[in-house]
């Protein structure tokens, strides 16, 4: 029986996906990197620095990575704080949140995004009072697929992988959950690109299909 459940954030919690890429090929454009969407895609739940590191290199970029990833964090973080509409929940996600916390489950947030944009998200979700912990990619060294993040927060959490649960959207992030050697269920969402994850416990199209039971049937 799992005592747990681990959520992403971005194309889980909420469709922020779209958002990501409009305002990172934003950038691309004003440093010169002819990034394809294809390549941009790839890095769907990793982490600014994975991502700014790989282009800096692979584009000569002049700039350091610490430099691209705050460009690319405080454009995002900017727009939702100037845009409430920009962080809505994906559609059943909010009710399952508080399912499973009626069910007296420990419940986190691991993240690849910065810790500030993850508790900004949380509170306009009203969802704060129902997450043990939120966890960000940045309290970790590597980034998804590796499984650092997750086991970060089962330690948090104090529940061991093995009870733990996992919903992911990218290919990245299932690979870090089964790494972690917890169960994972893979939520498709179109939105999040054409993300491989056949590798996930459970793939769902949408949250109505998910609930207590099934979860515990994994």
């Amino acid at each position: 029986m799992f005592e747990a459940v681990i959520f992403d954030m971005d194309g889980v919690l909420i469709d922020s996906e779209p958002l990501h890429l409009k305002l990172e090929e934003e950038i691309f454009k004003e440093i010169g990197a002819n990034v394809s969407l294809e390549e941009h895609s790839s890095f769907v739940g990793t982490t600014s620095h994975y991502m700014w590191e790989y282009i800096k290199t692979k584009y000569n970029i002049p700039y350091t990575v610490d430099k691209l990833v705050e460009m690319d964090r405080r454009r995002y973080f900017d727009y939702i704080l100037k845009h409430e509409d920009a962080v809505k929940p994906i559609e059943g996600v909010d009710e399952l949140v508080k399912e499973l916390y009626s069910k007296k489950l420990r419940l986190a947030v691991a993240s690849s995004s910065p810790i500030d944009v993850i508790k900004l998200v949380v509170k306009r979700l009203h969802l704060e009072d129902y997450f043990c912990e939120l966890v960000s990619g940045d309290f970790v060294k590597r980034s998804k697929p590796y499984p650092d993040i997750f086991l970060y927060a089962a330690e948090k959490l104090n529940v061991v992988p093995e009870k733990c649960i996992v919903i992911e959207d990218s290919n990245n992030g299932v690979m870090a959950a089964k790494s972690a050697g917890m169960k994972v269920i893979g939520f498709i969402n179109p939105n999040s690109g054409n993300q491989d994850i056949s590798m996930a416990d459970m793939v769902i199209h949408s949250f109505s299909e998910l609930n207590y039971e099934k979860l515990q049937s994994i």
